[in-house]
């Protein structure tokens, strides 16, 4: 099947491609290094000539609520439009566990995606997944300074690549609307899992900034600490912990 994947260059999306590709289907990247520009349209009614499923993990780096639903509002709308107009059979998009406890600004974007996904009248699918293994490197490199501020929160970290091979799965299936949570095989504390990080990229004797681990304010940040983003039901778990995960990220590439 030709599949398109809405951000298909990021994080997730390498991997998507990569998995459509090993799965047989055909993979369609809309991004704006292909000439397709999510948030305006440009581009996508051409791009999705013949495609028979659409998944989306486009992104946007942001914490605020203002752009992020902007940005999730006029990109699912476009894609969902452009999808009707071309015959798109499914509709796949990637959310948040948890992004309907916490009202925090990114999250309102992301609740605000599902919305429009779930109510457009298109076979749809949303497939809710936890933070992935890179997200406390990703807390790290935002940090600058001597002291690196860590949010307090209990995650439960699943690896990207286990939640494309997901995506891609549901993607050829049938709309099931709400798929049931992904999430990672153990729970941890993210300044756990940012110490860890820290430590591998300076090694024992390395320069490195203070962690201090701080509860966001308000009630996102006590939603947070509670374990709100952790799923609450049975659903798929994945199975590289963020040990092995670490350490694969730590193998030096094979000589060529």
């Amino acid at each position: 099947m030709r599949i398109a994947v809405a951000g298909g260059t990021g994080l997730v999306g390498r991997y998507v491609v990569d998995a459509l590709g090993r799965a047989g289907h055909e993979p369609v990247v809309l991004a704006r290094a292909c000439g397709v520009d999510l948030v305006s349209g440009a581009g996508l009614d051409d791009a999705l000539v013949g495609v028979g499923a659409v998944i989306d993990v486009g992104n946007v780096t942001t914490t605020r609520k203002r752009p992020a639903v902007a940005y999730f509002t006029a990109s699912t709308t476009r894609l969902l439009a452009a999808g009707r107009r071309a015959g798109v059979g499914h509709h796949v998009a990637l959310s948040i566990v948890g992004v309907d406890r916490v009202d925090f600004g990114y999250y309102l974007g992301k609740r605000r995606q599902e919305e429009l996904v779930l109510a457009a009248g298109t076979p749809s699918s949303v497939l809710r997944a936890t933070q992935f293994h890179e997200f406390a490197g990703q807390v790290l490199d935002r940090a600058r300074g001597p002291v690196a501020v860590v949010p307090r929160m209990t995650v439960q970290p699943v690896a990207a690549s286990e939640v494309a091979e997901a995506l891609v799965a549901l993607a050829a299936g049938p709309a099931v609307g709400m798929a049931p949570e992904l999430a990672g095989p153990q729970r941890e504390e993210l300044v756990d899992l940012a110490r860890r990080v820290q430590w591998t990229r300076g090694g024992a004797g390395g320069r490195r900034q203070r962690l201090l681990a701080v509860r966001l304010p308000g009630a996102a940040g006590r939603a947070m600490a509670g374990g709100a983003l952790l799923p609450t039901g049975p659903g798929p778990r994945g199975q590289q912990t963020f040990t092995e995960w670490l350490a694969a990220a730590e193998e030096p590439p094979a000589a060529a």
